[in-house]
């Protein structure tokens, strides 16, 4: 909760009624104020009319996808944004971390599921606030170079070979921990404590699609992969 001790706003959007209405009537008993759309141009007309501290995003909706939903509203104001899917393609879920998704959750969920999801979108958003003035904590200080990857953690900017690299913060959160110590393996449970704010670590693959997402940004042979445990930023590549 918020330093004026306000109840957490949280956008709902998606098409299907009865989902709605019951993820609005569970997070309305769990203490927040909800406010709900149907569609994509309804979405991003109550983003901006209420300014909602969660976005809960359903992918298929009428009028604009929720993919380009949260394009827009990354773009305007960036808001923590939790992603509603029935599709199970690896490719869609990539699309919709590399357009600024903080999350997903793939239908059908447990509504206890979702309220933890939130709740960790909050506590992360409150340790780390998205605005045009605050970043989060520097882990290293001043520009850090890997190899050819270079990391500036004030600047929150990353560039690879002299190109610049666009980000989303979760991914830049993502690569900034594993940069803390290169070479050094964390965990998935790690990264989720870490950059997602999840006290519990027994859904991992969303630290697994946003590594894919990052992969394909800095370059696959820059994160390795300790099957059975988690990752670590490479060192050394030719």
């Amino acid at each position: 909760m918020s330093a004026d001790d306000r109840s957490p706003s949280v956008l709902v959007v998606d098409d299907e009624p009865l989902i709605r209405t019951s993820i609005a009537d569970r997070l309305t008993a769990e203490g927040f104020s909800v406010t709900t759309a149907a569609s994509g141009p309804d979405a991003l007309r109550w983003h901006a009319d209420t300014g909602p501290d969660v976005v809960i995003l359903d992918v298929m909706l009428p009028g604009l996808d929720g993919l380009e939903v949260c394009r827009r509203i990354q773009a305007h104001t960036p808001t923590p944004v939790l992603m509603l899917t029935a599709r199970s393609e690896e490719t869609d879920l990539v699309i919709g971390l590399g357009v600024g998704a903080d999350d997903y959750l793939a239908k059908p969920f447990s509504m206890r599921e979702l309220v933890a999801r939130t709740r960790a979108l909050l506590r992360r958003a409150e340790r780390y606030p998205i605005d045009a003035t605050t970043t989060a904590p520097t882990v290293v200080a001043g520009p850090q170079i890997v190899d050819e990857l270079a990391i500036d953690h004030d600047a929150r900017s990353v560039t690879v070979a002299g190109s610049s690299v666009h980000l989303t913060r979760t991914e830049f959160d993502l690569l900034a921990t594993l940069a803390r110590h290169p070479g050094a393996v964390r965990s998935r449970g790690q990264l989720l404590e870490t950059v997602w704010q999840w006290t519990d670590a027994g859904e991992t693959r969303t630290v697994d699609s946003h590594i894919r997402s990052l992969r394909q940004k800095v370059g696959a042979h820059r994160i390795r992969t300790v099957h059975g445990v988690g990752y670590a930023l490479e060192v050394g590549h030719p």
